[in-house]
């Protein structure tokens, strides 16, 4: 099985159209969001979305709760995830605020995202091309579905320069993001017409000197989770 593969995804949906429709009003009336300018995908910045105290604190959480990392499907790639990443409790005094203001950024409800999760990778530590939306046709479909359904937006936030290496490559469209600390990068995974949009193919390519830290956040088409229990 393949994380993800060519077969005919999910067909377009009304309902993911019209959100997404009001989720990019929202960025577009937004002066410190940035649009690249490209047709195959919609994907935007926002400069110095974290301070410098924001990125260290998420970075000492990381470090301190990191495990390789895992696919959601098998690859028959073992170097195709070699980083480390770990869960952010989503209520920690450190998290919440922030995890809050990138969903209210996009005008999702908060629910409506999956737990933040932190990623490190050393040198030589990869993320080969790849798919955030779900392939409807894979095993793990039902599950997804019953848990918020499809991935519809992706934002990213990287905690730190790098040396060398690790940037962001889309390479259906032709866009390469370099991290850069507090840089905020966020895209939509479907199609205007609600459809998974192949172009937003992606990779993290290898660090080279340093290592780098970023923050990612998922977005579901429904609620992901239901009655929050706070642990603080």
């Amino acid at each position: 099985m393949k994380f993800f593969s060519r077969a005919k995804g999910p067909a377009p949906s009304a309902t993911r159209a019209r959100a997404a429709s009001a989720v990019t009003a929202r960025i577009e009336a937004n002066p410190a969001m940035r649009r690249a300018k490209i047709d195959g995908a919609q994907i935007y910045y926002h400069p110095d979305f974290l301070n410098d105290a924001e990125c260290d604190r998420l970075i000492a959480l990381i470090d301190a709760n990191r495990r390789p990392s895992t696919l959601l499907a098998a690859s028959q790639d073992p170097n195709f995830r070699t980083s480390e990443s770990c869960d952010l409790d989503r209520w920690a005094p450190d998290v919440q605020p922030i995890d809050e203001r990138m969903a209210a950024l996009l005008g999702i409800a908060p629910e409506n995202g999956e737990t933040m999760q932190g990623q490190r990778y050393a040198p030589g530590q990869q993320f080969r091309a790849h798919y955030d939306w779900f392939n409807e046709e894979q095993e793990y479909w039902p599950a997804m579905k019953a848990s918020g359904g499809q991935r519809t937006w992706t934002t990213m936030i990287y905690l730190n320069d790098v040396e060398e290496g690790g940037a962001t490559w889309f390479p259906q469209v032709g866009v390469r993001v370099a991290p850069r600390r507090g840089l905020l990068l966020a895209w939509n995974n479907m199609k205007p017409d609600g459809a998974p949009n192949t172009g937003t193919l992606h990779e993290g390519t290898p660090v080279v000197k340093g290592v780098k830290y970023v923050i990612t956040k998922w977005f579901r088409e429904n609620a992901w989770i239901n009655t929050p229990v706070r642990t603080y």
